[in-house]
């Protein structure tokens, strides 16, 4: 489908830009008190949305599996190639032949969301970023994200690549659950590397008690989305946002959300929320089911290499990194559309919210807390990049 913009909105579009804020997307959310299952408010949780940097807590979630498993060490050198030194910002600043440690690309990910380091990540675990994309969708299916599929590594726009708030607060139940020893890494609030400081984007941190994690991100396509966690009196809830104008805006509601869980959870009446940016999603076939099959394959089973419906505002361009990746997977039998789900299995997939499995308080690591420049550096650390290195690519920076 194309949509045909006029120079006014054009031009309204590129003020929004400048000012902060992007038109409203496609919003979702959802809070789940995980402990139980028991859903404290949910607006269109089952709606395809694009997921930007909250991508990377697949990312994390196999390097975790990877440290767990004894594949990698926290000072693994991965190598950085000169493929994922040209990733679009956010970055971290890498030299191509050099190598950067698993614990550093951890931080990376989890403070600056540099898409650079979410490459190193996928090219060492995976050969290639086209196969370790593959990798992350096995696992989304094996953490019951059902209607979830993986691109990249980073967010980085791919109309292909979809997900829904349930999905990826089922990400983040899994994270807190499955990795006790490694979720600590999300509550960094700053990470130094070669002398430059990185600040954590989850400014919610910051003000929002009780608030350990998880992850922003950013693209055009999508607004500003929010994985969150927070603990307040033996209970935690982890919320999720989708399609906010701006960050401050997405972190306001995030707030009036969970403080309705945690009153809830007190006993309280739920109330009758209305984002200030809400709107209906575009009625443009948003199943999952009902998208149309490409010619690849992925490698963990049927042909599921699915055409999402393009956003308005999101690229159409294709880099040529991306097509000769394209050729990584075998081919399918033939294309087609799969069955639309049955209205039972349909109800079955709505209200399936059975309890997860106990989640263990996560102990400290004060030493990824704040990580100060190395004995002996001379430099100064200096601010992070500001938000104009977004504009200048065409406002699809992540993890804002």
């Amino acid at each position: 489908m194309i949509y045909r913009t006029s120079l006014p909105l054009l031009v309204f579009l590129f003020l929004s830009l400048l000012q902060g804020e992007v038109l409203a997307r496609d919003y979702s959310a959802l809070v789940v008190e995980p402990q139980s299952g028991r859903v404290l408010y949910e607006k269109f949780a089952d709606e395809l949305r694009h997921p930007a940097s909250i991508t990377k807590m697949m990312t994390l979630y196999l390097v975790f599996e990877a440290l767990e498993r004894g594949n990698v060490t926290l000072n693994t050198p991965f190598d950085i190639s000169r493929n994922a030194v040209l990733r679009p910002p956010s970055r971290l600043g890498l030299t191509p032949g050099d190598t950067l440690s698993v614990e550093d690309a951890i931080l990376a990910l989890v403070t600056r969301s540099a898409n650079d380091a979410a490459t190193v990540i996928a090219e060492n675990l995976g050969g290639t970023e086209s196969s370790f994309a593959a990798m992350m969708t096995a696992k989304a299916r094996a953490l019951g994200m059902r209607d979830t599929l993986f691109k990249n590594a980073s967010g980085l726009p791919d109309p292909d690549q979809v997900t829904t708030a349930r999905d990826m607060y089922k990400l983040g139940r899994a994270l807190i659950s499955d990795f006790p020893r490694y979720y600590p890494y999300f509550s960094t609030p700053r990470f130094y590397y070669r002398g430059q400081s990185f600040d954590n984007h989850n400014h919610l941190m910051e003000t929002y008690s009780g608030m350990d994690g998880i992850k922003t991100g950013f693209i055009n396509a999508s607004g500003f989305n929010l994985v969150a966690s927070a603990r307040r009196g033996g209970n935690r809830l982890i919320g999720v946002v989708f399609g906010g104008p701006s960050a401050v805006r997405r972190d306001r509601h995030m707030r009036e959300i969970l403080d309705d869980g945690f009153a809830q959870m007190n006993g309280a009446a739920p109330r009758e929320i209305v984002a200030e940016f809400e709107r209906a999603p575009m009625p443009r076939g948003r199943s999952l089911q009902d998208l149309e099959l490409d010619s690849p394959t992925l490698s963990f089973g049927s042909p599921r290499h699915f055409k999402a419906p393009r956003v308005m505002g999101e690229p159409s361009r294709k880099s040529a990194n991306q097509k000769n990746q394209k050729g990584l997977l075998a081919p399918s039998a033939k294309g087609g559309r799969l069955p639309s789900p049955s209205a039972k299995s349909k109800a079955a997939s709505k209200n399936n919210h059975s309890p997860a499995p106990p989640i263990v308080s996560a102990p400290k690591h004060g030493a990824h807390q704040t990580l100060p420049p190395k004995a002996g550096s001379k430099t100064k650390p200096s601010a992070p990049p500001s938000k104009s290195a977004c504009k200048t690519s065409g406002g699809h920076c992540s993890g804002r």
